[in-house]
């Protein structure tokens, strides 16, 4: 009886919230078997399982966003289908929710089931929420946050990113190319925009794993030098480096932006995905620095996600600041160029890859998903879980506009206003 009643709330709780959903080709999965779908639906394209009576409730509680992350990886849902077509239900979800909170009886349905004494073993991490210490955007803070998110384990990424290891988003010249070559075809298009000589010194700020600098150095002859604040890249790149033989052309040292000497100067700059752990109000030093390490005529290309609208809700009520990328700040690429002019450069070329980053972050989510028993060798289930999460969601995201991915190349003048850059763009793409 107590679970035929446990089921009949959780039926009225998926009528009453999705069943004006104008999105309908999707169901629930009962613990039991059961499955409701919206009136109307076709075959479904993504299928939620609830693996017990109170995930329902679980997922609908305050903080949303943060609460629907948790039961997934933790194991109090699992999600069979097309998991980036899920995200879809997010606009649904915030409208829908700002209804039901006013309303007592959706309250009385949440806490009944919360209530029932049903018992379920969750899946259990080593990997916490995390939790740092110190003043935001301090060089020790953003040590802890950067390692928390890429310190994870090389072999886990390197089980989904192409063979470079880059963690940044893609250039597609053909939809239909493989993440290998779309990322090789990323790193030249940014050798191509800062006009890469043989012997120029160049600089990349969040280097990662040391993808670009190695491109660079092998088919440019640069001279490289890297800084990450991630232990486990820094150790990667090195080995890597020396593997290839490249030591006397590249290196790379666990370093902060702000830790760079002054008298260091350098003919290019590049910073590929690391600006978004800037935060907004390092901005203007982030630029800054960067500009007085550039020599007069040279360029930096700043790759970077955007964000067209602020963030609404607190960071501890986000399940990516709690889980992902904690600390992470998204700006508007208005703001960025904003403040990148009021240090002195002027801004030469702006280009959106919005669409390139969701069909990256597509094949990432679709390698992990394939390596899923190898990944497992690395890290552990909740782990894997939360970067599924991660990858389908923001694949999401840019598909859907919330995110943009922007390549700014700035110059850094010579006092007369003068450069060195060609009257037109139309060497980017010659004899590629």
């Amino acid at each position: 009886m107590r679970d035929e009643k446990l089921k009949k709330r959780n039926i009225e709780l998926l009528e009453e919230f999705f069943g004006d959903s104008p999105f309908k080709d999707f169901a629930f999965k009962l613990w039991d078997g059961t499955v409701w779908k919206p009136e109307g639906a076709g075959e479904p394209v993504f299928t939620v399982i609830l693996n017990h009576p109170k995930t329902l409730a679980n997922m609908l509680v305050f903080p949303v966003d943060r609460r629907l992350g948790e039961s997934y990886i933790y194991g109090e849902f699992d999600v069979e289908g097309d998991m980036i077509a899920l995200f879809s239900m997010e606009t649904h979800i915030e409208r829908k929710y700002k209804q039901m909170v006013k309303r007592p009886a959706f309250w009385g349905k949440i806490i009944s089931l919360l209530n029932a004494k049903v018992k379920f073993q969750k899946l259990h991490s080593t990997r916490k929420a995390a939790r740092l210490r110190g003043k935001i955007h301090s060089i020790e803070r953003d040590k802890q946050a950067i390692s928390y998110h890429y310190d994870v384990s090389n072999e886990f990424y390197s089980l989904w990113l192409d063979e470079l290891m880059n963690y940044s988003c893609a250039y597609f010249r053909d939809w239909n190319e493989d993440i290998h070559t779309a990322q090789k075809n990323k790193l030249e298009l940014i050798c191509r925009k800062l006009r890469l000589r043989e012997g120029e010194k160049v600089l990349d700020i969040g280097c990662g794993w040391g993808g670009f600098l190695i491109y660079a150095a092998q088919k440019y002859g640069i001279k490289g030098y890297g800084i990450t604040l991630s232990k486990n890249q820094y150790e990667y790149a090195n080995e890597k480096i020396k593997e290839l033989g490249l030591q006397d052309r590249i290196r790379v040292d666990y370093r902060d932006y702000r830790e760079m000497e002054e008298w260091a100067s350098f003919d290019k700059i590049v910073s590929i995905g690391m600006f978004e752990h800037v935060g907004k109000e390092m901005l203007e030093e982030y630029f800054r620095r960067a500009y007085k390490l550039l020599k007069h005529g040279g360029l930096f290309l700043n790759h970077g996600i955007t964000r067209r609208k602020p963030r609404k809700t607190p960071a501890r009520w986000s399940f990516s600041a709690t889980y992902i990328f904690p600390d992470g700040e998204l700006q508007s690429i208005s703001h960025t160029l904003a403040v990148a002019e009021k240090v002195g450069f002027e801004v030469r070329d702006v280009e959106n890859l919005r669409e390139h980053y969701a069909k990256t972050l597509w094949h990432w989510a679709k390698r992990l998903e394939e390596n899923r028993e190898k990944a497992l060798q690395y890290v552990d289930e909740v782990v894997y879980r939360t970067w599924r999460m991660f990858l389908t969601g923001s694949s999401y995201g840019f598909k859907s506009e919330l995110f943009g991915l922007h390549q700014a190349l700035l110059v850094k003048n010579f006092p007369d206003g003068s450069n060195n850059l060609p009257i037109n763009r139309e060497d980017l793409y010659r004899n590629w």
